[in-house]
């Protein structure tokens, strides 16, 4: 159940009798030892008296507001959620069940638009989410929005903004790990399971798939798009895609293999892995003086029955092609620099 409570309503003994009359309400056929049982049983929010809770907030069950807080009118707090001290929810934003804002957070903002979030989402120490945009296009009074998942662990001093636009979105999946003084810019694709590691910082319209491991110190230009377990090592830029099941290093990051050890422990089978080696030779090692184009030995692989029947290598394939598609940056290089062009 949730329930509006006010700045003015936040002695346990006025939320008790509000939560009372509101039980009674509902449960007009119910009898009154049944009654008071419920009443007995239900989790009554705390607000510290220093918090600023906005009348027309949406509180529920179960929930801690620590010492000077903020919480805005347009705020909607599920069940269990803690704020802890000054830590602060602005604009229309919602929270669900079983979050957690560590001090200094700062959770939405008072713009146009809105941010989602999902339960049991932890924000760090100082980690800003659901701000305003650093895009130079974004124009004041437009509509923005974020929405993200559920269990997202955003660690101190990071930061996820909303988007640019009202035609676009910030998106955020389930079980991403976004470490400290990560950046997550406008109109950001995440998946699930993603694993940033600090200093990570993605420019806007980038789009990660699921089960990326990036490094310390990697920056990602815009418009990349990154595929499902791929691993992009530290202090590397990213300034093309990188396909799936892929690892690339470097100042302009290069392709450097398969993500071998990303794959084993996500349970890929040794069939699977091996079929995805081969048609990575044929690719991007090509014997000799092979001096068939890029196309051609794409063109190999899929004529390679073996290899192009399991559905890993087509996964593969095809994140090769769809980067070659309009609006698309094509793929990082590979190191020893053979040419992609036909």
């Amino acid at each position: 159940m949730i329930i509006g409570v006010s700045r003015a309503l936040s002695s346990p003994s006025t939320v008790g009798r509000m939560l009372k009359t509101c039980l009674c309400r509902a449960s007009t056929f119910v009898n009154d030892k049944k009654e008071a049982a419920s009443v007995s049983e239900t989790k009554l929010s705390s607000i510290h008296p220093t918090a600023i809770v906005h009348p027309d907030a949406i509180i529920g069950e179960g929930v801690s507001i620590g010492p000077f807080c903020t919480v805005g009118s347009g705020a909607r707090l599920g069940d269990s959620c803690q704020l802890h001290a000054g830590s602060h929810v602005f604009g229309n934003t919602e929270l669900g069940d079983g979050c957690v804002l560590l001090t200094g957070a700062i959770a939405g903002c008072d713009l146009p638009g809105c941010t989602v979030i999902g339960s049991n989402n932890r924000i760090g120490y100082h980690a800003v989410v659901g701000v305003k945009c650093q895009d130079m296009k974004y124009k004041e009074g437009d509509e923005c929005f974020l929405y993200m998942g559920n269990n997202n662990d955003v660690r101190e001093f990071a930061s996820i903004h909303r988007s640019s636009k009202a035609t676009d979105r910030t998106v955020i999946g389930d079980k991403n790990l976004i470490m400290g003084c990560c950046h997550i810019a406008h109109d950001c694709r995440v998946g699930s399971s993603n694993i940033f590691a600090n200093n990570s910082l993605l420019a806007g319209h980038v789009v990660v798939e699921d089960f990326v491991h990036t490094s310390g110190a990697v920056a990602v230009h815009q418009f990349c798009h990154i595929g499902s377990y791929a691993f992009v090592s530290g202090g590397s830029v990213v300034s093309q895609d990188v396909p799936r099941y892929m690892m690339v290093a470097g100042d302009r990051a290069e392709l450097r293999g398969l993500n071998l050890e990303g794959l084993r422990r996500h349970g890929f089978s040794n069939t699977e892995i091996k079929s995805l080696r081969g048609a990575y030779q044929k690719i991007f090692m090509p014997i000799g003086l092979d001096s068939s184009s890029f196309e051609d030995r794409m063109l190999s692989v899929e004529q390679t029955e073996e290899l192009y029947n399991l559905p890993v290598v087509k996964s593969m394939m095809q994140s090769i092609r769809d980067s070659f598609q309009h609006n698309r940056r094509g793929i990082c290089n590979f190191r020893n620099r053979i040419s992609l062009e036909e």
